[in-house]
């Protein structure tokens, strides 16, 4: 069965920044090169385990370019943009669409709770500020302003709002919003949901941190998927569920940070005033990462 438009696995990225708060540029296009080899569908860089909340204009800019450059039109890359005011928004959005991004991964940061006509003005103005396609994210654990089921209606009727990414953990809010827009917004799953099960009820694919380090196996465990071959599917996806498991329970940038780094890549830690994995987290990372065989072919990134 043939699929058109964004699908698959998109990873996360992880934001290296060094101590001097530069950009590691090579770790960051070797890590999105190495990825492309693996066979993801697409680059997200700026997610939340990007840390967008915790960088800088120039280096928000710097990430996407590097990601734009490394994927050198391979698979679609999707820039996350975030923003407390529309006026920020739809510049981030103008920015990263002059870099050559495929899409745009909109989130909503507020620290005064937003009316729902103010939430669907401020993705409506980051849609018409371009044409390229644009990813609605969603997760009430963390956002003060969240997307309601009417406020994705309303989107819905915009052209280029054609998909979102939903983290609120309810598979069930998840197949209301496929109920209600249809295939007008395609959904992806993010890590606190089950991908194969999201998959069965019409899901596209996933928007996850823990496929910067398990790459090959969520390929295999979309494929599988795809195919209807969901025995297989359910086997692979409770042995991958592990590393769900410990994404929920650490930071989120420290725990795939953490991974990258055991897997040779020199990400360094997550920005301050984050705290770097414990020992014991990176203990159990390792056994996790070990047991998925996704610590067999390591490279040294400097």
């Amino acid at each position: 069965m043939s699929q058109t438009g964004f699908h698959g696995v998109f990873p996360y990225l992880v934001s290296p920044v060094d101590a001097a708060g530069r950009v590691k540029d090579a770790v960051l296009a070797r890590l999105a090169d190495d990825l492309i080899g693996a066979g993801v569908h697409g680059l997200t860089p700026l997610g939340s385990t990007g840390e967008f909340a915790y960088l800088n204009r120039a280096q928000r800019h710097r990430i996407v370019e590097v990601v734009v450059q490394a994927a050198r039109r391979r698979v679609p890359v999707v820039a996350g943009v975030a923003a407390t005011t529309i006026a920020d928004a739809v510049e981030q959005v103008k920015a990263y669409d002059a870099l050559g991004v495929d899409g745009i991964l909109g989130i909503l940061e507020a620290y005064f709770p937003i009316t729902e006509d103010g939430v669907v003005s401020y993705f409506t103005a980051m849609a018409n500020a371009t044409t390229l396609p644009v990813v609605l994210y969603t997760n009430p654990q963390f956002q003060r302003s969240d997307l309601t089921l009417p406020a994705i209606e309303r989107l819905a009727g915009i052209d280029n709002i054609r998909y979102l990414k939903d983290a609120s953990s309810d598979t069930g809010r998840l197949l209301s919003i496929i109920n209600a827009v249809g295939d007008r917004i395609r959904v992806f799953s993010a890590s606190a949901h089950i991908p194969a099960c999201v998959m069965l009820i019409g899901g596209v694919g996933w928007m996850a941190g823990p496929a910067c380090v398990v790459p090959r196996q969520s390929v295999q465990l979309y494929d599988l998927c795809r195919a209807g071959k969901w025995d297989g599917a359910m086997q692979l996806q409770r042995r991958l569920w592990r590393m769900n498991r410990i994404f929920a329970k650490y930071n989120l940038a420290a725990c795939i940070k953490g991974g990258l780094e055991l897997q040779g890549y020199a990400v360094g830690a997550p920005l301050p005033p984050q705290t770097a994995l414990s020992e014991a987290g990176r203990a159990e990372i390792r056994s996790v990462l070990a047991d998925l065989g996704a610590l067999a072919t390591t490279r040294e990134v400097m």
